[in-house]
């Protein structure tokens, strides 16, 4: 074999049976229905390749003549990224990368940053079901597992504006990365937390089967929190809640205290000694004991 045959069967798409690769055909005939009209789904598009698939399915947007429901999943990223320009990379067909474009034409856009929320809570709720696995949601978008008693980050949520009526929600979940393939010691896997299954075609249709059923519960109440069951389920939920934590806010300004609530406009509501209770809205969160 030369060096080049050698190169071919490593990349080759079925070079390791443990990660087969997705069936785009069968997870499009069970999620799309009566040709995209019975449900949020319109497309499924598989792609084995590309850099991110939130910067992908925005530009789509962007340029016109896509519908809501169209899901693009990338059996690799290489320039997949998380909040703050924050990289993501994993082996190929080693966990679920994907995004969703979504349309909340009835909900103000004063309710949309819940977007982002409401996709932890369907992911949280789709793993559940599928993996068996109690995945908690860290404020704002991060999915943890627990590793023998260690708690960690097994994926992340990336919410951004596509042109004046869209949102892409993407999601990246780490499935079967083994403990030699961590990209950091903090990081973990549902298969290093005990999944009862990491077969990725079926945890991504319980996923999206989800997000479509927590989606219609908040369009149909108009993006309301409350009446949507939302903002109960994310508290529920949350693991940033109940501890003490340090925001880095915007402004190189930091905030410490306990984690009390998440109010009507998803921000986190942190208590600090003064006694004061400051709602913050947009920063990284570090959690500094447990619950």
């Amino acid at each position: 074999m030369t060096s080049r045959d050698a190169a071919d069967a490593n990349n080759n798409r079925w070079s390791d049976l443990d990660r087969p690769p997705l069936n785009a055909a069968g997870l499009g005939k069970a999620l799309v229905r009566d040709g995209g009209n019975g449900g949020l789904y319109r497309d499924i598009e598989v792609v084995d390749r590309t850099g991110s698939t939130n910067s992908d399915l925005v530009a789509r947007a962007v340029a016109g003549g896509v519908d809501e429901g169209v899901v693009l999943v990338a059996e690799e990223q290489t320039a997949g990224r998380g909040r703050l320009d924050r990289q993501w990379t994993a082996p190929p067909r080693s966990g679920l990368f994907f995004s969703v474009l979504l349309k909340p034409a009835e909900v103000p856009v004063a309710r949309w940053g819940w977007l982002p929320l409401l996709t932890g809570v369907a992911v949280a709720t789709g793993l559940a079901r599928a993996a068996g696995v109690d995945t908690a949601l860290k404020w704002p978008n991060d999915l943890l597992v627990t590793v023998g008693d260690t708690e960690r980050k097994t994926g992340g949520i990336l919410a951004e504006r596509a042109g004046e009526d869209g949102v892409v929600v993407g999601v990246g979940i780490n499935v079967t990365l083994r403990a030699a393939e961590l990209p950091v010691p903090q990081a973990g896997s549902l298969a290093l937390a005990g999944a009862v299954s990491t077969d990725r075609e079926t945890l991504l249709r319980a996923v999206l089967r989800s997000l479509e059923d927590w989606y219609g519960r908040w369009r149909e109440a108009g993006g309301d929190p409350a009446a949507s069951g939302l903002q109960e389920a994310y508290a529920a939920g949350c693991a940033t809640l109940g501890r003490s934590v340090r925001a880095e806010l915007p402004g190189d300004r930091s905030l410490v205290g306990e984690a009390v609530a998440i109010d009507g406009d998803g921000r986190l509501v942190i208590a600090t000694g003064e006694g004061v209770q400051e709602p913050v809205g947009a920063g990284d969160i570090v959690h500094l004991r447990s619950a």
